[in-house]
């Protein structure tokens, strides 16, 4: 059985507050932050992309775990905001986080899901017995066309889980549910993504999300109530919440790993970030349910139990995610387009 032996996370400092963005379009922001549950977004720097977020999360992985960098024997990115459309993003991460030449690599993508599609294929090379340790990062600095309904939740962000054989959290079973809905696409060279609106949630995000919880239950013959956490796919803070609702879970397990409201939409890391923040005050015996989404469409749910190896673990080797998103640094819209690259500066 796979387990998580390590998690690391990065969120950018930068924030724009709902309300900024509704001035700018003449738009009421309480429509915003109530219709939406978004009250504020991390904004990427200028020197920052899926790489060094990418980068800063493994390191804070690797920091907590403890192992040998020698035994990590793959790594995969999952994004759908790589830095280079032919050009990988995980052989830049060998080098830069000194990672053995050997090893598995690739970039990954399947929407706000490709993250998780890279845990579950180092769960199989673990499983098989190919590797003894393998990275799995989910990160995006993800795009929304001025004054679009996604310019209030696309954001950036990443985490890393490093999965193994003995580790923290164990993996009891992983499912995935997939169709072809397109509720979301961006054609090559398209510099932002078209949505079908309204479509986004029904049939797209509530059918998958749903059926990948209640298969995942039905498998492992367990109800809402054995799980003392759950956290699924974040697009916005209404749709998990609603979902959570519709499968029975109550408000205080789905609340630690809700954070688009704060953060926004990090796309391929936004299940994985909420879970890495349940992880942080996970106690041994907590049973977790968690479920990623990615247009498309599909969904991948994990059913995982914290166990006692956690009480050793080492997680203030690395900043927790919550004390990285307490840290905001607020910027205009101004600075805002500037920064994500919807304006030119001089000479560009």
């Amino acid at each position: 059985m796979s387990s998580i032996v390590s998690y690391g996370s990065y969120v950018p400092r930068f924030r724009i507050k709902a309300e900024e963005i509704a001035r700018i379009w003449g738009e009421n922001p309480e429509n915003i932050k109530g219709g939406l549950m978004i009250y504020s977004k991390s904004v990427p720097g200028p020197d920052e992309d899926v790489l060094t977020i990418s980068a800063e999360a493994a390191k804070n992985a690797i920091k907590r775990s403890g192992i040998d960098k020698s035994t990590i024997g793959a790594i995969f990115v999952g994004s759908e905001s790589h830095p280079y459309a032919v050009k990988p993003t995980a052989s830049i991460l060998v080098e830069a986080l000194g990672l053995p030449n050997s090893i598995h690599s690739a970039d990954y993508e399947f929407a706000c899901k490709a993250g998780t599609a890279a845990m579950q294929n180092v769960m199989g090379l673990v499983d098989s017995g190919m590797i003894e340790n393998g990275l799995a990062i989910g990160a995006d600095t993800s795009q929304g066309a001025p004054g679009d309904a996604l310019e209030y939740s696309a954001s950036a962000g990443g985490t890393a889980y490093i999965i193994g054989k003995k580790g923290i959290a164990d993996i009891n079973r992983t499912y995935s549910y997939t169709t072809d809905t397109p509720d979301f696409w961006r054609r090559e060279g398209e510099k932002y993504p078209s949505h079908g609106g309204r479509f986004t949630g029904e049939p797209a995000y509530f059918k998958h999300v749903l059926m990948g919880a209640k298969k995942m239950m039905e498998m492992q013959n367990t109800k809402p109530t054995d799980y003392d956490y759950a956290v699924f796919h974040q697009p916005n803070g209404k749709f998990p919440t609603r979902a959570a609702k519709m499968l029975g879970f109550k408000e205080e397990q789905v609340k630690d790993g809700l954070l688009t409201p704060i953060i926004g939409n990090t796309y391929s890391a936004s299940m994985m970030i909420g879970l890495s923040a349940i992880l942080e005050k996970s106690e041994p015996g907590d049973r977790i349910l968690a479920v990623a989404f990615g247009s498309g469409a599909g969904s991948d749910a994990f059913d995982i139990t914290v166990n006692d190896s956690i009480r050793s673990f080492n997680k203030n080797a690395a900043t927790g995610v919550m004390d990285q998103i307490n840290r905001p640094i607020w910027v205009d819209y101004a600075n805002y387009v500037k920064y994500r690259g919807k304006i030119l500066m001089r000479g560009e």
